[in-house]
């Protein structure tokens, strides 16, 4: 319930204050003795600048700094599972079967479980999940290749796109999470779950995957996101991005992950 959600807003804010709090502090507990230090001592002044200087020449090193908000993303992932999970699946559950009325009312049946069992085929298993497992690729290579190409301000852009998305799921991940078809449904079994591209994306959501998390899709959110700000940098790039986008976007709903309200809505 919502009363519940805010109940619990307190701790989750008390949590990430008290991260971002020690990561400040650790920070500054290495920087300002440095600095205190080579204000007394030319030698260690030097070899700091040129250490910098060094590491700004360095571009795979340099656009380290642009990725710190990036660092932030798996570990809220995580907590949010970890949290959502103290709820129950019972739950989390109960919304899902108001998602899955929702469902039925506008696209007449539930996708998400009917397409990959009434056209069960390799082929389109094997794409669409492999198109699912890109997100990742889309994720760090949008700001890495535009940054490697010296566009570090359409690089920023797409990074501010990406953590607007992320931010934009993970409120109603908080405040009213649903578990998704994944959990909520079978598995489907056969060989459309047995190619490559399948067994690759379920493995790894065998390690990482955090319930309450699938409303929106933030594969979906996410990948339009930054496929849009790359390509009003480079449209080449962009036009890349966007075949790999829609190919995500149905291969979440033909691949179980996603309710087909979740990816539209994540849109």
């Amino acid at each position: 319930r919502l009363a519940d959600a805010w109940a619990r807003l307190p701790d989750y804010l008390g949590n990430h204050v008290l991260v971002s709090i020690t990561a400040l502090a650790i920070g500054l507990g290495i920087s300002l003795p440095l600095a205190i230090l080579s204000m007394r001592r030319p030698l260690l002044r030097g070899a700091l600048l040129t250490l910098a200087s060094v590491i700004q020449t360095i571009p795979g090193i340099a656009l380290l700094a642009l990725f710190y908000p990036l660092l932030l993303v798996a570990p809220l992932y995580a907590e949010l599972g970890m949290l959502n999970a103290r709820l129950g699946a019972a739950h989390i559950l109960a919304h899902d079967r108001i998602v899955q009325t929702w469902e039925s009312a506008i696209f007449r049946g539930q996708p998400a479980y009917e397409l990959i069992r009434r056209y069960p085929s390799v082929v389109a298993s094997g794409l669409f999940h492999f198109a699912y497992f890109s997100y990742y690729a889309i994720l760090i290579g949008g700001p890495v290749l535009l940054g490697l190409a010296g566009r570090r301000d359409a690089a920023r852009r797409v990074l501010l796109a990406m953590m607007l998305a992320f931010v934009a799921c993970y409120i109603p991940f908080t405040l009213w999470p649903v578990a998704g078809p994944d959990f909520a449904f079978p598995h489907p079994t056969g060989a459309v779950r047995q190619v490559w591209s399948a067994r690759l994306v379920h493995a790894s959501l065998a390690q990482g995957s955090s319930i309450g998390t699938a409303f929106p899709s933030s594969h979906v959110a996410v990948t339009t996101a930054v496929t849009l700000s790359v390509w009003s940098a480079w449209r080449r790039l962009g036009g890349v991005f966007a075949v790999f986008a829609v190919l995500l976007t149905l291969g979440v709903v033909y691949c179980q992950m996603h309710y087909a309200i979740d990816a539209t809505v994540g849109l």
